[in-house]
């Protein structure tokens, strides 16, 4: 129902409009409070980058995380990561993650990002707080923060935005009346914009999400997306018709689609009734984090990569080179 008032068209959307611009209001005054410095912003001594949105859902912005962390790594760089840790309760924070972190506890993004890229992560409701912990725990040359746009208490050098390129802003609308966390004019003071999907719009990096070869829960076995049949696909994640579509166009027809909500978590008895004698089931990346202890012969995920144009790569990698050398020489803003 939601979907179909922020994208559907439909203008039932009137009537959450006085707590639209109750939280527009909200969220001015927050801004409004570090600028003034009336709230305290924290700058570490090195480069802080910051992947975020500003619709509510699913844009598409871990897999640019993924894409940002391998690369930066692939050049020499140490590289942290934060997060607030979405779907996660941990006993203390900030939480650290190791080999034996549940996303219980850090969240499935986390978890994701840790387990495909090996960088250490740290998650807190305090992105602040986050930093300090992977700061004292090892020396970093940058920090990638996985979401909080918002997160003013944290100062930043740069920021991409991510954008689903098929349903953009929807009606442009405050949540909850719409998905908008800020107004797209907020994209006037980003570095970049990352456009997944969808056709770009001038000044935006187009991207897309490519399909790796799907992975067995259990035991680990790779086979192409296309030879598995009888697939009963799910997906927990911000908009769920992405990934089925993945599956279309890597030449699989779902029996069965099933969505659960973002961050949703699992028992193993919930999933396992989802196929019959004969199917398997297909799920995303990021839900496969939240199963593996409990998984079944028969499950099955499909990592996806973000593809951009050669040509934008170096554009975006260098202004945080450039800034990694700075801050190492001293040389970088200190406001």
């Amino acid at each position: 129902m939601i979907d179909r008032i922020w994208f559907g068209g439909t203008r039932w959307y009137w009537l959450l409009l006085p707590f639209s611009w109750l939280y527009g209001l909200v969220s001015a005054l927050i801004k409004a409070s570090y600028r003034r410095g009336w709230r305290q912003t924290s700058r570490f001594p090195l480069p802080v980058v910051v992947v975020g949105n500003l619709t509510a859902g699913g844009n598409g912005k871990t897999p640019v995380v993924l894409w940002l962390v391998t690369h930066l790594q692939q050049r020499g760089w140490r590289v942290g990561v934060v997060s607030r840790g979405y779907g996660g309760r941990a006993e203390r924070y900030p939480l650290l993650l190791d080999d034996k972190t549940h996303p219980r506890q850090a969240g499935d993004e986390p978890v994701l990002i840790f387990q495909r890229t090996g960088a250490p992560v740290a998650v807190s409701p305090s992105r602040v707080d986050a930093v300090k912990a992977l700061l004292k725990q090892q020396p970093l040359d940058v920090v990638i923060t996985d979401d909080g746009l918002q997160h003013y208490a944290l100062a930043r050098d740069i920021e991409w935005v991510v954008i689903d390129g098929e349903r953009r802003f929807g009606n442009g609308w405050w949540l909850p009346a719409g998905p908008m966390r800020e107004r797209a004019s907020r994209l006037k003071s980003v570095s970049a914009i990352i456009t997944n999907g969808g056709r770009a719009l001038p000044g935006e990096v187009p991207m897309r999400l490519l399909a790796g070869e799907a992975v067995n829960l259990v035991s680990g076995q790779t086979r192409k997306v296309d030879s598995l049949s009888q697939v009963v696909a799910m997906a927990g994640i911000g908009h769920p018709p992405r990934f089925f579509a993945t599956l279309r166009a890597q030449g699989v027809e779902p029996v069965r689609e099933v969505s659960f909500a973002d961050h949703q978590s699992y028992r193993r008895q919930q999933l396992s009734v989802l196929t019959s004698p004969g199917q398997v089931l297909v799920m995303t990346e990021k839900d496969a984090v939240k199963c593996r202890e409990f998984a079944q012969e028969n499950w099955w995920y499909i990592p996806v990569n973000a593809r951009l144009p050669e040509g934008d790569e170096e554009s975006l990698l260098a202004p945080i080179e450039q800034l990694i050398r700075r801050y190492r020489q001293g040389t970088a803003p200190s406001n």
